[in-house]
Order: C-alpha cells, then structure tokens, then sequence
C-alpha cells in the first residue's frame, strides 16, 4: 500500500468519526395513551424536534434504512404494524409490515434481514422480513412472550429477552431453541446487548440498572446503577453509552466502564414523557446524487454481516477492511453480494475501502456488533 492512500485513509476517517450526528428517542408517552412521538435532538441533546408524531401508536423502536430512504417505526397494538416515513422528513409513506402480535424491538441480522419481536399473546415467535418488507417466516422453533431485547453472540446465536418472563431465551443461527440463557438475577428485562468481552449486558427496567452476564449466562454484578426503569440503549464512537431513563423522562449518558457522565437530554426536553428507544445516527454530510449511488455501497451500516447494495453496479474491483487505527484486516476480490462477514473480528468500528475498475476508491466507515 502506497503511503499517498494511507494518509487518504486516515485523513477520511477521521473526518468520519468526527462526524456531527442526531440522536433519536422514541417517546411512549403514557403507554398505551397518546402522546407519542419520535424526538430528533442534535448531538449534544438539544434543539429538540417533533420528527414524528402522528400515525403511530405506542411506538417501540426506530430503524434507518439509509439505502431505501426510509426509516420504520414499530408500534405496539394488536394487530400491530411497522410504518414507514421518509428518513429526512418523517413523513408517513405507508406500513412496512401488518398484522404483528404487538412489534416491539426490531434489528437487522448477521442475514440480513429484518428481526421483528411481538410482545402480546399468540405464537411469540421471532419474525423475519426483507427489507423491503416481505415477510420471510417465524425464524424461532418456540415463542418467548413479552419479548423486548435481542440481540447475537459471536457465533451467530441468537438471544431474546422477555419482560414478564424475567428471562432471556437463546436460539441457534437456526432459530431452534437452546433453552433459557439466563433465568434468574432479573426483575424486568429490556434491552440487551454484548459488549467486546462478549458478556451480555441487559436493561433491567424493574431492577434499576444494567446487568452483566458472562458468555455461560452466570451473573456478574450491575454495571451501571442509578436508574429509573431503563430502556433504550445506543453507543458512541468513543464508548459512551446513551440509556433512555424513564423515570426521570431523560436520557442518560455514562461512559464505557459504566460511570455516569451527564444527562445528555435533560429531563422533559422536547416534551419527552417515557424514552423507550435511542438511536445515533449520523448527519450525512453530503447527499449523493441518484446516478452515483455506487458511493453508498454497503448495508447495514451496523451488523456483523454486510451486503454489497443492489444499485451498486458490478465494477467493484476490490474491498479492503481496516480497523479504527488503520492497520489492513482483511483484502479480497468480489465474490458475492456479501462483502464481508465480520463474526470473527471484535466489535468496534472499520473502515471499507472499495476499488473499482474504472481506477475510482470509496471508503466507507462500518461498525461491527
């Protein structure tokens, strides 16, 4: 590697990571009674605005899907729906997806595809979509009720946390079921997630905080305390975690060992009754014109396995991975849509640099986890 495209690197990323970014929170308001929106704040939690607040109900979590344009709501009802808006405007485009048991979490998998939990009485099974909203099948062998958490270890298992259960059940990439991963030491589990070490760290909205697990699901101690009925988490670029803090109607803001740092929304700001959800993400500094929609290769932006767009053309040459201090982790040739899958590397961010045939270079900044 020459060092004119090193210092191009690293000049580029670092203009990635200091990125200006929003901060998304969805807003449950009194549960099942309106109000309910969605609050765009800027990155130092302020300068809150409405981005949606109307045709949604009891809205659970928020998904961009920067490729389509769009981003979707999940809303609790019966017959529970994810609508669709414009990801710039909030404008309501439609519904996704229909007749859901009550959606509540929703996250794209190492596949690819849309996870969907449903959180009101029936199968209760994981539901898989495409992404554009074709629904693909009922991915769990059994059903796990009040399910509100998912999340994937390293190998690809997956993990889903239940409210009234007080459990968290764990699937293989199959969706067959391995029996509860964790059944004690919760008293109402959210969120959950793995960190680095590949502990699971789980909300624990009755228990006030955020409780670590090891990877054989044996309790390890509160990692963060202090809270009042937790939901929502979001991590920074440097570590810090953001936690929507229901009691005090704020989001909170704690670093990576989990000390708490400040109040990143202050309490009410925007009208912020219940924050369920918090989403980073990032300002888009410019916006790329339909006929080089090249530059915006790959999906998801967040994951472990990430895909070459469709609209991308066939003239990508060659994709090389760096890691955030620029070291090469990998290079290869075009073989598939699946650019690269990231199940054996540690969670943090990367960098895509992508050749194509006509001499042209894009990089693309990713985050494994």
């Amino acid at each position: 590697m020459n060092y004119l495209f090193i210092c191009c690197l690293c000049f580029f990323s670092v203009n990635l990571i200091a990125q200006d970014y929003d901060i998304y929170v969805s807003d449950a308001g009194n549960y099942n009674n309106p109000p309910w929106q969605i609050v765009k704040y800027d990155m130092n939690g302020e300068n809150p605005v409405a981005f949606i607040d109307t045709l949604i109900v009891w809205p659970q979590d928020i998904l961009f899907l920067e490729e389509n344009g769009i981003v979707l709501i999940s809303n609790l009802t019966g017959n529970g729906y994810i609508s669709k808006h414009d990801i710039e405007t909030g404008e309501y485009l439609g519904n996704f997806a229909e007749g859901i048991n009550g959606p509540t979490r929703m996250k794209i998998g190492p596949d690819n595809l849309l996870y969907v939990l449903q959180w009101y009485n029936g199968n209760n099974k994981v539901l898989r979509y495409q992404l554009d909203g074709t629904f693909v099948d009922e991915f769990t062998s059994i059903g796990v009720p009040s399910s509100i958490g998912l999340d994937w270890d390293a190998a690809g298992n997956l993990y889903v946390s239940t409210y009234y259960g007080k459990y968290v059940q764990k699937f293989d990439t199959d969706g067959n079921d391995l029996g509860a991963f964790i059944n004690a030491n919760l008293s109402g589990p959210t969120n959950i997630w793995f960190d680095d070490n590949g502990d699971l760290l789980v909300n624990d909205y009755l228990g006030a905080s955020v409780k670590r697990f090891n990877s054989d699901g044996e309790y390890q101690g509160q990692f963060i305390t202090g809270l009042f009925y937790p939901e929502g988490v979001a991590y920074l670029d440097n570590g810090n975690i953001l936690i929507g803090n229901g009691g005090t109607h704020a989001v909170k803001m704690f670093d990576s060992n989990g000390n708490f740092i400040e109040d990143i929304v202050a309490s009410g700001l925007g009208g912020l009754i219940t924050p369920n959800a918090v989403i980073i993400r990032e300002v888009p500094a410019v916006k790329v014109p339909e006929n080089r929609l090249k530059t915006g290769l790959v999906i998801p932006s967040v994951g472990k396995a990430f895909y070459l767009n469709q609209r991308a053309g066939e003239d990508l040459s060659e994709i090389s991975i760096f890691d955030i201090t620029g070291n090469l982790v990998e290079s290869a040739k075009q073989k598939s849509n699946l650019i690269w899958n990231a199940n054996n590397h540690s969670n943090g961010v990367y960098f895509l640099l992508l050749q194509f045939r006509d001499g042209s270079q894009l990089t693309q900044k990713i985050v494994v986890k």
